[in-house]
């Protein structure tokens, strides 16, 4: 058998209550704060290696991982969700006020 290289699983999700050590840690890490807001999370083998707020446009990342590409698909899924939530609300159609009969 010749070995093969395997890419990690990345699992993007909403950071939870629970993550708030794991966060804290990250950032010191990267030598940063918590990005406040809410906070999407991007996990390999279980632990968080990035964090990306949408409303302000903040990441950090372990520096000690390769990161880059984790970054570049939390980032555009942050932009994705944020655009079609737009998208949705701008499309869904307006509701009429009823008339009556007179």
């Amino acid at each position: 058998m010749t070995p093969t290289n395997v890419a990690p699983t990345v699992l993007i999700r909403a950071a939870r209550g629970s993550d708030g050590v794991a966060l804290e840690r990250l950032a010191a890490l990267d030598s940063a704060r918590v990005p406040a807001g809410e906070l999407l999370v991007a996990e390999t083998d279980g632990a968080i290696v990035a964090a990306h707020a949408p409303a302000v446009g903040r990441t950090i990342a372990d520096p000690f991982r390769r990161t880059a590409s984790v970054v570049e698909l939390l980032e555009l899924h942050a932009q994705r969700t944020h655009a079609g939530g737009r998208r949705r609300a701008a499309s869904r159609p307006r509701l009429l006020p009823r008339t009556r009969p007179a």
